[in-house]
């Protein structure tokens, strides 16, 4: 069963996007389609577990880093005056 979605656009973007479906070969409403699901596939959604454990993984290293006040008087002495 297909449902049908009413987006609101002005006239720049809808012209900008019927020449990229062009530009695709496709036409305005399955151009629209694809752009949402490659944005859907990038979102994360994905597993939970799996993401704990690269968050676990990331959280393992170890890199030098100064203390905060060292950190924000380094970048501090970096700006030009009266900035």
């Amino acid at each position: 069963m297909s449902t049908r979605l009413q987006v609101v656009l002005d006239e720049a973007e809808i012209a900008a996007f019927r020449l990229a479906a062009d530009a695709d070969g496709v036409n305005l409403s399955e151009w629209v389609r694809r752009a949402l699901r490659d944005c859907a596939s990038r979102t994360g959604t994905g597993d939970p577990d799996a993401r704990i454990a690269l968050i676990r993984a990331a959280a393992g290293h170890s890199f030098p880093a100064p203390d905060i006040e060292q950190m924000l008087a380094e970048i501090e002495s970096g700006y030009a005056p009266g900035e």
